[in-house]
């Protein structure tokens, strides 16, 4: 358990913080694994998602279309659902760098996004910021979406054991809370099924491979598109 401490504090990426823009739109080649349970037809109103976090997001030292964002896309998809999510995940972001980038990133798409999927908070653990810091950071975000009336659904982080229990436990509050503050969607842990497996995991122990990639959409896509179905239903 030290080990994978030590491991989740090596960080969610290592390049330099210096995206401002989305990346491309997540791209298909995922979607043949997607494609393994069901190939539906794909049908109804056009969704665009913005997937907008770390590393863990932006596919690190993964091959083009096997991100965590395509991966969803591709499952949503083989679902029948016509949605296109923007990657906008950049590696060693935190909140804080997330929280300056947000209002920019949204402005550059050529439309507003129907929902975005927001992960941050794995870098601060690695600095070890403060949870009054990360919160803001993350409240921020989210009442900047609601300004936009865009609804979200929050990817949540754990601190690891050896950062002790009260930092675990102001840290570890702040996605429920805000979620139920913001009335967002929430996934709690996003490596939750993968971390700790080393078939699972990049040679860091840090990051997902492929198939970790696949599990953790697995479990996330559900999520994503019963809030689709609830935007469609609202309107």
């Amino acid at each position: 358990m030290i080990l994978q401490a030590a491991l989740l504090l090596s960080a969610c990426g290592d390049g330099a913080n210096d995206v401002l823009v989305p990346n491309q739109s997540a791209t298909s080649a995922s979607e043949t694994q997607a494609r393994t349970t069901t190939d539906i037809p794909v049908s109804g109103p056009k969704r665009t998602v913005l997937a907008f976090g770390d590393s863990l997001y932006a596919g690190y030292r993964l091959k083009r279309g096997e991100s965590l964002p395509d991966a969803v896309q591709a499952q949503l998809r083989s679902h029948g659902i016509d949605a296109s999510i923007v990657n906008a995940g950049v590696s060693s972001d935190t909140t804080a760098g997330g929280r300056r980038r947000l209002a920019y990133t949204l402005d550059r798409l050529k439309t507003a996004p129907d929902l975005v999927l927001l992960g941050l908070g794995g870098n601060d653990v690695l600095r070890q910021v403060d949870p009054v810091e990360t919160r803001a950071n993350l409240a921020a975000m989210l009442d900047e979406l609601d300004k936009r009336k865009i609804p979200v659904v929050l990817t949540g982080m754990l601190a690891p054991p050896n950062l002790g229990p009260e930092f675990a436990a102001r840290f570890n509050a702040i996605w429920p809370d805000l979620a139920r503050k913001h009335e967002a969607a929430l996934y709690p842990f996003i490596l939750e099924g993968v971390i700790g497996k080393r078939a699972l995991m990049l040679q860091d122990g840090v990051h997902p491979n492929a198939r970790g990639v696949t599990i953790i959409a697995n479990r996330l896509t559900p999520i994503v598109e019963k809030r689709l179905e609830q935007l469609e239903r609202s309107r």
